[in-house]
């Protein structure tokens, strides 16, 4: 499956995957960031933004799925950081093919099982006959009426395309996401441990990373360290640019030897 991505900057390879309805549009702004000192490949995860579509969708599909993107771009390796549900991503292709990954972020998302909690936003999407609507505001009047949240409604309406006969469109997966539901929030099943420096990013009001998740993240990733950024929620990269990408700068910059004597898990 060749992905869909966009690439901006020279230096090392840092490749950045987007959380589950999103795709490398909610990065652009960070990725234009971080090219001052790295080559920023954004992909589009397998059934989001531009990338193909599939019945299949799994964990270790996408991990595959950028082991060809890699060799695709001729690749050796790179530093890996993924959101959500591209963390889980991160995760799984740093454990399963740790040669390629020289660093490994992880923003906001913890190596367990999560609870159901897109299944009203699912609902309310496949309620949506596109065809009936003429355009994005009519269809962003009738998601308002099912979901609350201005923001979340905003965020999904970035899904919606235009076909070229002028057909309102997802350009995610929505059936296939909804059918595999339960992999995306499921406990990983994996083997050993990735022991290269690791950093795990957390909104401080976002409750996606706890303090009883400081043992199973360390399970798997021995030489990791937690570093919260206070007032902010999962979106951490876009409600907190400037830290963000202090944080993320800082971290890679480093040298091994050095990260290792300081490792810490906060």
């Amino acid at each position: 499956m060749r992905l869909h991505y966009e690439t901006i900057g020279a230096g090392q390879p840092l490749i950045i995957l987007h959380g589950l309805f999103g795709s490398l549009d909610n990065w652009r702004t960070m990725s234009k960031k971080l090219s001052d000192r790295y080559q920023v490949f954004s992909a589009d995860l397998r059934n989001h933004g531009g990338s193909p579509h599939s019945s299949e969708f799994s964990y270790p599909l996408m991990a595959d799925d950028l082991k060809e993107f890699m060799h695709e771009h001729f690749l050796g390796s790179a530093f890996l950081l993924g959101h959500s549900m591209g963390g889980k991503v991160a995760m799984q292709f740093a454990l399963t093919y740790p040669e390629f990954v020289d660093k490994l972020i992880v923003v906001d998302i913890a190596p367990r099982a999560y609870p159901p909690k897109h299944k009203d936003l699912f609902k309310a999407l496949s309620s949506l006959h596109l065809e009936r609507f003429s355009g994005r505001n009519e269809v962003r009047r009738e998601l308002e009426k099912e979901i609350s949240d201005r923001s979340v409604s905003e965020f999904m309406l970035k899904n919606l395309n235009v076909s070229q006969t002028g057909k309102l469109q997802w350009k995610m997966n929505l059936a296939s996401l909804h059918e595999n539901y339960h992999e995306i929030m499921a406990s990983p099943c994996w083997e050993g441990d990735f022991d290269k420096p690791t950093l795990f990013v957390r909104g401080g009001s976002s409750d996606y990373i706890e303090p009883a998740d400081d043992r199973v993240i360390r399970r798997y990733f021995p030489c990791a360290e937690l570093a919260t950024v206070p007032g902010v929620g999962h979106w951490v990269h876009a409600e907190a640019p400037g830290v963000f990408e202090k944080m993320v700068g800082d971290f890679l910059s480093r040298s091994k030897d050095s990260y290792l004597a300081d490792n810490r898990l906060l």
